[in-house]
């Protein structure tokens, strides 16, 4: 008899200390380790490809084309009431036309983490708070009015001449038939 009441308290001590040491736990904090900032909540989106031209002496001199891409901040995306392209485009317009951040003139190098730092601060600077976290050039050529010219002259095409389209002969059409009663 006394052999059944020492397992009966054997038992109920190991159920007492397995549940006790499974609720310590279970309420232990576990140590959240931050994300780096490149891998919560951003996305990346996509820019079109943009022409802006390059305008020196009152003339253009040439015309930069670039597609970059953007890590921003999806939930402040959605919210915002302009296309990110056109915002995009103002502020590729503003670097390239506006403050003329990019010399064409060969004197000195491009610089592109200014350029790409002057893109994004202008981008936040339009909406007030951080939106666009990096800027990633896809695609960035100049391409001057000679390079232009001797594309157009190596393709062979001469837009000012060529066959005349023949005009087709106007036909009437039958008339259709009359509506039966």
């Amino acid at each position: 008899m006394i052999k059944l009441l020492v397992t009966g308290v054997w038992i109920c001590g190991v159920a007492l200390a397995s549940v006790y040491f499974s609720v310590q736990t279970a309420n232990q904090k576990e140590e959240v380790v931050p994300e780096p900032a490149m891998f919560g909540g951003l996305e990346t989106l996509r820019g079109e490809i943009t022409s802006i031209p390059v305008i020196s002496d009152g003339e253009v001199q040439g015309y930069f084309l670039t597609r970059l891409s953007y890590t921003v901040e999806a939930e402040k995306v959605k919210k915002l009431t302009i296309p990110v392209p056109d915002l995009v485009t103002d502020a590729l317009y503003t670097a390239l036309v506006g403050e003329q951040v990019i010399d064409v003139s060969g004197d000195s190098k491009f610089d592109l983490e200014a350029f790409k730092s002057q893109v994004k601060d202008t981008l936040n600077g339009r909406l007030g708070e951080i939106v666009f976290h990096d800027v990633i050039v896809e695609q960035i050529d100049y391409l001057s009015k000679a390079d232009i010219r001797s594309n157009m002259r190596r393709g062979g095409s001469d837009l000012l001449t060529g066959e005349p389209v023949a005009e087709a002969a106007a036909t009437e059409l039958p008339e259709p038939p009359a509506p039966s009663n």
